[in-house]
């Protein structure tokens, strides 16, 4: 998975398409999205007591396109004051604002927010089985053809991390190298806060089968790790949460939205008469919305909250 991913012909590295050429997240279904997130960024400046200095970090930046319109979206104060940082295995686009830093790595410290939107979801991980005999092993993927074959059998953390977050028998994605992923980003935050947005599962919930996948070009594929496709599998997002030892919040995207005023209301047909225009561009944006908030799409994300050295809330 990590050298279908990030290897040197992998599919994030790669050079002729982005991410957005192949599915669709949040940040590119609507603007919307990145002036929510603009509001939390003047929430937690406002908390942090407006420093000289945020640091507004975007780990698996894809090609920049959330920080372009998080920086545009800011007001003038805050913008003068945001040290925008893209954090991607990628190769620095052309044209890219010359504001956002470009780096392969998590900066040293941060003082302000942290944002991770669907990165978690392609940290490598590797998969378990139960097999005839109730043990867990490996199982073994054909690069060239995504053929599986049961192997070895799972080692003493993998069992562990399974017994303890991952009820019942069946086929297991041992999420420990997201939990330490996650925890290691946090651990980056002296002041301000840490945000995960992705798609995931809780303990109660976790499905049978799994949920590794691959998607290419707007479509789902089989998960052949051939550097051709997205290979992807949801976050457990109850184990990497605990995994960071401090407090932390975890609702769904369509609650965290709310308060946002981003609910997918359709405006008033009153208002088709008094004024078509402002009519039709607010029936556009509940479209927008509504996808952004949707039971069985987007809307479903957790966003997992960490305030590091402040009192904010995303309720």
């Amino acid at each position: 998975m990590g050298s279908a991913l990030y290897g040197p012909d992998g599919f994030f590295v790669r050079p002729q398409s982005g991410p957005a050429d192949h599915f669709r997240t949040s940040v590119h279904a609507s603007p919307l999205f990145a002036g929510a997130l603009a509001r939390l960024v003047e929430r937690v400046d406002t908390a942090l007591g407006r420093p000289e200095r945020f640091d507004l970090v975007d780990v698996g930046a894809g090609r920049g396109e959330l920080l372009t319109t998080l920086c545009a979206a800011l007001p003038g104060d805050l913008a003068d004051r945001v040290r925008p940082v893209a954090v991607e295995m990628a190769a620095r686009p052309e044209g890219l604002d010359g504001r956002i830093r470009w780096r392969r790595d998590l900066p040293e410290t941060v003082t302000g927010l942290l944002i991770a939107t669907e990165w978690l979801d392609n940290v490598p991980l590797d998969v378990v089985e139960t097999d005839g005999s109730g043990r867990l092993r490996k199982v073994l993927v054909d690069r060239r053809t995504g053929v599986e074959t049961l192997g070895g059998p799972a080692d003493a953390a993998e069992v562990l991390w399974a017994s303890r977050w991952w009820a019942g028998p069946g086929r297991i994605e041992i999420g420990a190298p997201r939990d330490a992923a996650w925890s290691d980003a946090v651990e980056r935050v002296r002041r301000g806060a840490a945000l995960c947005i992705d798609y995931g599962h809780r303990r109660e919930e976790r499905p049978p089968l799994g949920t590794l996948t691959g998607f290419r070009d707007g479509r789902q594929v089989p998960p052949v790790p051939d550097g051709s496709c997205d290979v992807t599998a949801h976050v457990a997002v109850d184990a990497t949460a605990e995994a960071t030892g401090v407090p932390y919040e975890m609702i769904r995207q369509r609650e965290a939205l709310r308060p946002f005023g981003i609910s997918g209301a359709r405006p008033s047909l009153a208002l088709a008469g008094s004024d078509p225009v402002v009519y039709l561009r607010a029936l556009a944006a509940a479209g927008e919305a509504a996808e952004l908030t949707s039971t069985s799409g987007l809307g479903a994300h957790w966003w997992l909250w960490h305030p590091i050295g402040i009192d904010l809330s995303l309720a």
